[in-house]
Order: C-alpha cells, then sequence, then structure tokens
C-alpha cells in the first residue's frame, strides 16, 4: 500500500520540511547502508553543486536549513555521490504540431517510493513534479512548457557525479525547452547511467543516455526503457523486458494512428505496465504530462488524477498493490 499526496507550497516552509521530518528516517538508513566513509563530505557536496549546478544553491541552503541544518542531511540533500539504486521505467514522446506527450510508467517497489507529487514555485518557473530524494525529480514538467523523465540506463557502472533526480530538478527549476536542457545534460556528472527523456512545448524532444564513464549520448529518440546503446546487463535486460517494452513503444509512436489516447492506453497493459511487485520491477504509477497547456496526470487502474497549474487540490489516494500485482485505489 502506498499513500500518494499533493502537496503545494510555493517557497519552502513547514510543508516541504514535514515531508523532510516524515521520510527522513528512512532515507537516513539508505544513504548510510554502505557505511558513512562511503559517501563524501559536505565540503565535497557542496561545491560540486556551486560547481556544476551553482543556480540551485539559494534552494538547497534553504532546504538544509528547514531539515535542520544537520551536516548528514546536508550531504543527502546533494545528491551528490548517493548509494546506487536501480529502476525499471519506460517513457515515450508523442509529438505533433497540435500537441506534445511525454508518458510514463515508474516501475520500482512501491513501498521505496515517496509518493508525493509537488507543486513549487522555489525560482522562477512553477514546477509540478513527482519527487524522489524529497527534492529531486523522477518526472515533471514546468510552466514553461518543459516535461521530464528518468529511466534507470541498465548499467552497473557508478562513478563520480549526481543522482539523476537532482539534475531533473534543475532541469525544471531553470531551463525552458529542450535545446537548453540538452545542454546541461551534456555537461553535469552523474554517478550511474540513466536514459532521460525531455520534451516542450514546442514538440521538440530528446532522450540522454548519460553515465559516468561516458560522454553523453543525447539524441532525437522519442522512446526509452532500461538500456543504452546496447544490453551490458544481461540479467536485469532479461527480468526487466527492456527490449520487448522498447518495441512496443517504438511500434507505437512510428505508427501514425496513434492518437495520444492510444499512447495512454498502453501504458496501462503489458508488456508496459508490469506485475512483478516481488522483483521490484512492478508499475507503481503512470505519469503523463502535456507541456503547452500544463496539464499533469497521474494514472492507476480505475483511478486519475488530473492536475495543472490551475488546478491543483490537494488531496491523498492510496494505491493497493495487491498479491496478484493489481492496484486498486
Amino acid at each position: 500500500m502506498l499513500d500518494f499526496r499533493t502537496v503545494r507550497e510555493a517557497t519552502a516552509g513547514p510543508r516541504w520540511q514535514a515531508l523532510f521530518e516524515y521520510h527522513w528516517p528512512a532515507y537516513e538508513q539508505w544513504y548510510l547502508s554502505e557505511g558513512e566513509r562511503e559517501r563524501p563530505g559536505y565540503l565535497a557536496c557542496y561545491n560540486a553543486l556551486r560547481q556544476h549546478m551553482p543556480e540551485l544553491l539559494d534552494t538547497y541552503r534553504a532546504l538544509c536549513e528547514l531539515a535542520g541544518g544537520g551536516d548528514l542531511a546536508a550531504r543527502f540533500l546533494s545528491l551528490y555521490q548517493p548509494p546506487p539504486y536501480i529502476t525499471g521505467c519506460s517513457q515515450a514522446v508523442l509529438a505533433s504540431p497540435a500537441s506534445t506527450v511525454l508518458a510514463r510508467n515508474y516501475d520500482y517497489p512501491p513501498e521505496l517510493c515517496e509518493g508525493t507529487i509537488l507543486y513549487t514555485h522555489w525560482n522562477a518557473r512553477r514546477v509540478i513534479a513527482m519527487t524522489d530524494c524529497l527534492w529531486g525529480v523522477l518526472d515533471g514538467m514546468n510552466d514553461r512548457g518543459l516535461a521530464v523523465s528518468l529511466a534507470f540506463g541498465g548499467r552497473k557502472t557508478v562513478g563520480q557525479g549526481f543522482g539523476a533526480p537532482i539534475i531533473l530538478r534543475y532541469l525544471l527549476e531553470f531551463c525552458d525547452s529542450v535545446p537548453e536542457a540538452a545542454e546541461v545534460l551534456a555537461r553535469i556528472p552523474t554517478h550511474m547511467a540513466y536514459n532521460i527523456t525531455v520534451a516542450d512545448a514546442a514538440g521538440r524532444y530528446v532522450t540522454a543516455m548519460i553515465g559516468p564513464d561516458r560522454r553523453a549520448s543525447i539524441r532525437r529518440v522519442p522512446v526509452a526503457t532500461n538500456h543504452q546503446k546496447k544490453i551490458e546487463w544481461y540479467a536485469h535486460a532479461l527480468a526487466s523486458e527492456t527490449l520487448i517494452r522498447e518495441r512496443q513503444l517504438s511500434i507505437l509512436v512510428d505508427d501514425e494512428a496513434t492518437t495520444e489516447e492510444r499512447l495512454i492506453a498502453a501504458f496501462s497493459s503489458p508488456p508496459l505496465f508490469r506485475h512483478d511487485y516481488r522483483r521490484g520491477l512492478g508499475t507503481v504509477y503512470t505519469a503523463v504530462y502535456r507541456p503547452a497547456t500544463g496539464r499533469a496526470e497521474f494514472h492507476w487502474p480505475g483511478l486519475t488524477l488530473d492536475l495543472s497549474f490551475d488546478h491543483f487540490p490537494e488531496e491523498r489516494v492510496t494505491v493497493r498493490y495487491g498479491a496478484r500485482g493489481l492496484p486498486a485505489g
């Protein structure tokens, strides 16, 4: 069972602080899971943010203060060199002169998902995003018409860099278009392999295949699952069915007859919707972003949240992931 909450707070304050206090015990345990010595010190974290995402520093300092100003929490919130973590995920863009849609399934153990859909106005842009690590972004959209989504890249390599959720936060806080986002994705180091799909209201899109040991590959590709140019981790590729899901999405977006409704419906059925919760590869939610109109939808079987920058009621949705892997709201 997982509670999804919509939380609206323009400037970080008591609501974000309450989220931190609720989730911090679990995050602290995860952050120290490999031992504290494996995590970088505060100065290294701060300097990494200052070098690569300096515009984010004021927000970072404000959140650290709300988190109590402790050393460990500040290191965690930098998302610099966090412990490695692995997800599934399928994502696709359907772009036409009339509209652009970015849709995705997030496949992960439900008990490890925050379930917070956060509406903020921390900097110059309003942002709606599904959060991770309390201010990082799994997928989201800003009011300038940029939408983003991440998927694990299917490689075991771990190196020096940031967790992808804070990179996506940076994109939504400071970028307005796909070309701007592509420049950022080409330069910010990441600690693991990720596939990040970006789309904008003008119908542009790219998928960036990033990793700690090679230059980012940024191409006009509308589909991403859990491998990069070739399969490198065969066991994960087999368990996650990454090739099957990629093929299904490619067929859909290449078909001129595919409507937005058809694409979104495909995310509710196998092979895109996955029931393998026992191995942490079941679908936790489906997100749909329409950057031109500022609408965000979150889907579960039999249940939909329809949100926008102009309509964002604060509510809670409880989803039960049953024995057969079929969520019920």
